[in-house]
């Protein structure tokens, strides 16, 4: 085993998980010592009846609260503007997000604005929050952000249509609710998608720079959970792989919460930035391709991953093992019906802004195999290809 270096590893979160977790909810707001909280969550989540589940049981618990439903996938600076406003205007004590990773993001953002005022902007990058935000309960109803255990808050500056981070343990959700009963209805496509969304922080964490023990133990272990129950759960509808599903997505936050995100990142969140693409879309298209360019920095790792996804790469060299884990994501993007780059809508003459786009993201230096606009261009173009 090679020499552990020193690092740090940071969890702020409490956690509950199970079925029926979330009839805990006015117990943990009353431990809090809150009265009224705000619910961040999608007008999606609402016509669903979902919302409706969570706001009954603090209405039998007789506790007051208001509801912001703006949400939108890829959330902008301008929706956590209002939505603070709107915590203000209600005499709102606490945060409640309710959906994906927007409504997470988006809840993280706002306690942020409501603790140390200005607006979402100013507090770009890591470390530049310096108060705790105000109290937040996050609720995951999709199986791939793990946003619910990282500090980590990515929103869309509006004026640039670029995703900027804003990254610190203050910003952390207080607690997690994590229940399996919250996912049984979740459409297949949205199951793939946030799904390929976890492997990707899954993989990213494992085999980033900055990636240590907890998070090896952590990434490897959410790479095998996803990888053994994602077919199920968009095909066979399963509880049991649905509810897996949930908890590999925690598992994969909390190992990229603590290392970091790479190469996917850098290139899908350029291209939602530019072309409001679903992110957990982006980030399963560009998985295979960011692999494939980065398996010669981290062979062993990528072995690893070869055999908990299943691959039988016994009499195999190093080299073609590690390979072995690149064809067995493309088989899943396949298996799970995502598109191809081209067929994505994303645009060949973008090529050079997006490859700019992606040098610029703040995690591009955790990627295991350096990587600058001209690394970005060439996977761009070859991902364009197939």
């Amino acid at each position: 085993m090679s020499k552990v270096n020193n690092f740090e590893f940071v969890l702020p979160t409490k956690i509950i998980y199970g079925e029926g977790a979330i009839n805990r909810l006015p117990d943990e707001i009353s431990k809090m010592n809150h009265k009224k909280p705000l619910i961040i969550t999608d007008k999606g989540l609402i016509a669903a009846g979902l919302v409706d589940k969570i706001t009954a049981i603090l209405d039998e618990a007789d506790i007051p609260y208001s509801i912001f439903d703006g949400i939108q996938p890829n959330p902008r600076d301008t929706t956590v503007t209002e939505a603070a406003e709107w915590a203000k205007r209600e005499n709102t004590d606490m945060l409640i997000a309710i959906g994906g990773g927007s409504s997470m993001d988006t809840a993280k953002a706002v306690g942020v604005i409501l603790t140390e005022g200005g607006c979402i902007n100013d507090y770009e990058g890591l470390d530049v929050v310096s108060k705790p935000i105000t109290d937040l309960i996050a609720v995951p109803t999709t199986v791939g952000t793990g946003s619910e255990v990282t500090f980590w808050s990515v929103i869309t500056d509006t004026k640039r249509h670029f995703k900027m981070s804003i990254g610190s343990p203050l910003i952390a959700a207080k607690l997690a609710i994590v229940d399996p009963e919250l996912v049984e209805t979740l459409p297949p496509s949205i199951i793939a998608a946030t799904g390929m969304d976890a492997l990707t922080h899954a993989i990213e964490g494992y085999t980033g720079k900055l990636a240590e023990p907890i998070t090896d133990a952590c990434g490897l272990y959410a790479i095998q959970m996803i990888g053994e129950n994602i077919r199920d759960a968009v095909y066979d509808n399963s509880a049991d792989a649905r509810g897996k599903m949930l908890l590999g997505s925690l598992i994969a936050g909390i190992c990229f919460g603590n290392s970091d995100i790479a190469g996917v990142h850098c290139m899908g969140e350029a291209m939602g930035g530019l072309y409001d693409m679903p992110h957990g879309v982006s980030m399963a298209i560009m998985l295979p391709h960011v692999m494939e360019y980065n398996y010669v920095a981290c062979l062993d790792k990528f072995v690893n991953i070869a055999r908990v996804l299943g691959e039988n790469i016994t009499e195999l060299s190093k080299r073609e093992a590690a390979h072995k884990a690149i064809e067995a994501v493309q088989q899943l993007n396949i298996d799970l019906g995502i598109p191809t780059l081209k067929a994505s809508g994303a645009k060949e003459s973008d090529i050079d802004e997006l490859a700019e786009r992606s040098a610029a993201n703040v995690s591009v230096d955790s990627n295991p195999r350096r990587a600058d606009k001209e690394a970005f261009k060439s996977i761009f173009e070859k991902a364009f290809s197939m």
